[in-house]
């Protein structure tokens, strides 16, 4: 069952990313975010109540209100890679993200594995290749690796302060008050940005996409805290950190995306990098 709900969570996060990176083609990077974290947020707070997970609260959520901050941005950042470059080097180069987690545990007095150092040094050969020139000429193709190396480290920041979150057993409310925090922090962002990119009829027809890619993402997230307190953790993480395969398979379907070789080796040994950390 724990290998089941892991790929379920593995699916959900690579349809997200795509839902995310294909919307914001024709939708503002920040509106997408703002939409699609405010759908996922109503779910949490019902879940919440119905659960009374309220009863769960403690000087821990500060951790989770440090990750809705940064969330937006690294979120921000990786839609806007999405959008702009290929999503088949963009979604299996976030994941490396993993990195700051596996280095935080180091901080901690924590002594990496074999799997784990190999992890980290086919990792960052993953992205080196993967970095190689894509459409749009090589100024593009360093404003995404940029953009999208951010948001991996931010993802990566996200899930340490989780971590720290809900190590009292409440990961459903710190979910909650990381994402009531996003919408926050995002919405703060739009009024300040003052800008207008997106028509309201454009909107109004996203509205169903924009919500399907929040609830995924807390689906997913659910299905994963599911998987790995029903069976090995490690087991799940590996599992679960298979999503770019889906993302990249979509792309590859429906936008008809071609990468060159180089970079699906890159794409590849990231992923290879991100499973070998996962299972360390």
């Amino acid at each position: 069952m724990s290998a089941v709900l892991a790929l379920t969570a593995s699916l959900l996060w690579g349809l997200a990313d795509y839902g995310g990176g294909a919307l914001t083609r024709r939708i503002s990077a920040l509106t997408v975010v703002v939409a699609s974290q405010s759908a996922a947020t109503v779910l949490l707070v019902v879940a919440v109540l119905a659960t009374g997970s309220l009863a769960d609260a403690s000087s821990a959520l500060w951790y989770a209100v440090a990750a809705g901050v940064i969330g937006p941005f690294a979120m921000l950042a990786f839609y806007r890679a999405l959008a702009l470059g290929p999503m088949g080097v963009v979604s299996p180069l976030a994941t490396v993200g993993v990195a700051v987690p596996v280095g935080v545990g180091l901080m901690l007095g924590e002594r990496p594995g074999a799997a784990q150092a190999a992890g980290i040094a086919v990792a960052v050969l993953g992205v080196v290749l993967a970095g190689g020139p894509q459409r749009g000429g090589p100024a593009a193709a360093g404003r995404v690796l940029a953009l999208t190396i951010g948001a991996a480290f931010g993802f990566g920041a996200v899930m340490a302060l989780i971590a720290h979150a809900s190590a009292g057993g409440g990961l459903l409310l710190a979910l909650c008050v990381q994402r009531l925090c996003n919408v926050a922090v995002g919405g703060a962002a739009l009024l300040a940005a003052r800008q207008q990119p997106t028509g309201l009829g454009t909107l109004r027809r996203s509205l169903p996409a924009l919500t399907a890619v929040g609830v995924a993402d807390v689906a997913a997230n659910g299905a994963y805290a599911a998987a790995s307190h029903s069976g090995s953790v490690a087991v799940a993480a590996v599992l679960a950190s298979l999503y770019p395969v889906v993302t990249a398979l979509m792309a590859r379907g429906l936008l008809k995306e071609r990468l060159r070789r180089v970079q699906m080796v890159g794409a590849g040994l990231a992923v290879v990098g991100t499973l070998l950390l996962a299972a360390g």
